[in-house]
């Protein structure tokens, strides 16, 4: 097989810097939009490959040993796979990305498991006896006409922090995250840091750009940008460590306004906006196209390999 089966473990890493620059984007939905598809498809890509790699080990079964003996006696050399040695790492590294795999979903279940457990909101709101002061946005549940909407979860620590004002500006966070499906995007990226653990620069970034968005939208919605920053600032400041249950990781599933980068989202509502060049949205999803194409390349080498080892060849 040729080098292309290699190229989508290590394209993704191309991902990594562009992430920075669309981090400052001025259109962050989209963004976050664009990031969460590239990183999908790359960990799809490359998690694809990496079982080529270890499904090259089928020329040590014996029948193929045998088919090897036969072709070399025939005066036939049949085109090598990767090296047993490689292949065999290529195993190990799946085992432990299908664990990551499995904790991840699973740790991801429980947080949100354990947040629509907290009690039933009333108008899309729950506001939950705890100390600490936070709020993070729940999503709901079940498909189709069965399915519930997602609401809103603060804690009294928070109401008594905040002044109505900044009431307002969180829970106009909080439901700019349920209505524009933020979760899934979040869901997503985490995912594929699982999958491919050089994305997790790229998830980082997407988590960022939904918290960004939604501070956009809850601006719109309470007209006053400062506002919105210095509930975020306060809200940030006032809740670390985070409530027991309650993590803004975007691998897990987090969406709460404290969030991360904090200094990040402030100076974007507070400083005038930079517009930044859709350059690299094109870039990562050019990103994507070649990391595809590679795998393409790998799958027809592959395909080609295991007609040149079969015994009607």
């Amino acid at each position: 097989m040729t080098c292309l089966v290699y190229l989508p473990l290590v394209l993704p890493l191309l991902l990594v810097p562009l992430t920075r620059r669309l981090t400052r984007s001025t259109h962050p939905q989209t963004a976050a939009r664009t990031l969460a598809l590239c990183a999908a498809v790359t960990a799809a890509a490359g998690a694809g490959t990496l079982a080529l790699v270890v499904l090259t080990l089928f020329d040590d079964l014996p029948a193929m040993e045998r088919r090897e003996a036969q072709a070399l006696s025939a005066g036939v050399v049949l085109p090598e796979p990767v090296p047993d040695l490689v292949a065999a790492a290529a195993l190990l590294l799946a085992g432990w990305l299908g664990w990551r795999i499995i904790t991840h979903t699973r740790q991801r279940r429980c947080v949100v498991r354990d947040l629509r457990a907290a009690g039933p909101p009333h108008n899309g709101l729950l506001v939950a006896d705890w100390d600490r002061p936070h709020a993070v946005a729940v999503p709901g549940q079940g498909r189709g006409v069965r399915r519930r909407s997602g609401h809103v979860l603060v804690t009294s620590g928070l109401l008594r922090l905040l002044d109505p004002d900044e009431r307002a500006a969180v829970l106009a966070h909080e439901r700019a995250h349920l209505r524009l499906r933020h979760h899934r995007l979040i869901a997503v990226a985490g995912l594929a840091a699982a999958v491919h653990p050089l994305l997790r620069p790229v998830a980082d970034g997407v988590g960022l750009l939904v918290e960004r968005a939604s501070d956009e939208d809850a601006a719109l919605t309470v007209g006053d940008r400062r506002l919105v920053a210095r509930t975020v600032a306060k809200v940030a400041l006032a809740s670390q460590p985070a409530a027991a249950g309650v993590t803004d990781d975007p691998g897990i599933g987090g969406l709460g306004i404290g969030g991360s980068n904090l200094m990040c989202r402030i100076d974007a509502l507070t400083r005038p906006p930079v517009p930044v060049s859709g350059v690299w949205s094109v870039l990562a999803c050019a990103v994507m196209a070649v990391t595809s194409a590679a795998a393409g390349g790998a799958v027809r080498d592959f395909i080609a390999l295991i007609q040149a080892w079969s015994p009607s060849a």
